[in-house]
């Protein structure tokens, strides 16, 4: 499969306690650009929510999204922590002591510290085994996704591909005829200019800026690299780079070529060419 690095997925699951979702966002990137953002007494299952997500992914600017909605109920309060509440008392004792005039903590102060009030349902052990569900399925839809979008950029580069073979085709003809035009005229400038029946020297001289003009290499190797196209899009996998390698490898044959190019219906081509690759190269940006 060919996957984009775009790509969305959500999922969402109700506890006792009130909602968790979970989402996960992406757009190209040259690397893995991995950002967690949830609620702090989440945090510590990032570790693990890192690792799942790395594995599946090895380039994009990824997002990943966690909220929790609390849902208020008497058979299920929030706990207070006390661990932090003692905490918070020892640190404030310790400021007061440098600082007399500091303002004691309140207990509402106390109260709204990230982490003294905690849900029994989100400090539960089962809590890990719910959010790994859930981050499955939003893998599972996300890859999806990637791959439906994937799919849609590979038919992208193949229709180019053909349409550059095809103007290759349409181009290729025309080479001889254009290089025998190009030395007939060649050939009656030298003989002017010399003043002098063609000789050894003149054929030379032919020869050699006919050979500068010669494009049947640029056409060959431009074959080549577009079969390499195809056989890379037919492979799969993680082939973004290995394409905007190709890419850069067309372009330089296109533009050389356009440059040698002594006929005008070849230029055209070369033109449209150029067209066609430029194309590819910024739907490759997005190739994983």
């Amino acid at each position: 499969m060919i996957y984009s690095m775009t790509g969305f997925a959500v999922a969402s699951t109700e506890l006792e306690s009130g909602s968790l979702t979970l989402e996960l966002r992406a757009v190209n990137h040259r690397y893995l650009d991995l950002q967690l953002k949830m609620p702090d007494e989440l945090r510590v299952h990032e570790s693990f929510l890192r690792e799942a997500i790395a594995a599946q992914l090895t380039r994009g600017k990824v997002e990943c999204r966690i909220a929790y909605a609390a849902r208020q109920s008497t058979h299920n309060p929030a706990q207070l922590n006390i661990d932090m509440v003692q905490q918070l008392a020892q640190w404030n004792t310790q400021v007061r002591e440098i600082l007399p005039a500091a303002r004691e903590l309140s207990v509402a102060d106390i109260l709204r510290w990230n982490g003294v009030l905690e849900s029994a349902a989100l400090s539960a052990d089962a809590l890990q085994a719910t959010l790994q569900g859930l981050l499955k399925q939003v893998l599972h839809d996300f890859a999806s996704a990637r791959a439906r979008e994937g799919e849609k950029l590979k038919i992208f580069m193949l229709e180019r591909v053909l349409q550059i073979e095809g103007l290759r085709q349409a181009v290729a003809p025309r080479i001889p005829g254009a290089i025998a035009q190009y030395e007939s005229k060649l050939r009656a400038k030298l003989l002017e200019a010399l003043g002098s029946q063609e000789d050894d020297r003149v054929r030379q001289e032919i020869t050699l800026y006919a050979s500068k003009v010669d494009v049947e290499e640029e056409l060959s190797r431009l074959l080549t690299h577009l079969d390499e196209v195809k056989r890379v899009l037919s492979k799969g996998g993680a082939v973004g780079k290995r394409l905007d390698f190709l890419m850069q490898e067309l372009h330089r044959e296109a533009n050389t070529l356009g440059s040698k190019s002594v006929d005008g219906e070849v230029s055209r081509c070369a033109m449209d060419i150029k067209i066609l690759i430029e194309q590819m190269r910024e739907q490759v940006q997005n190739i994983e």
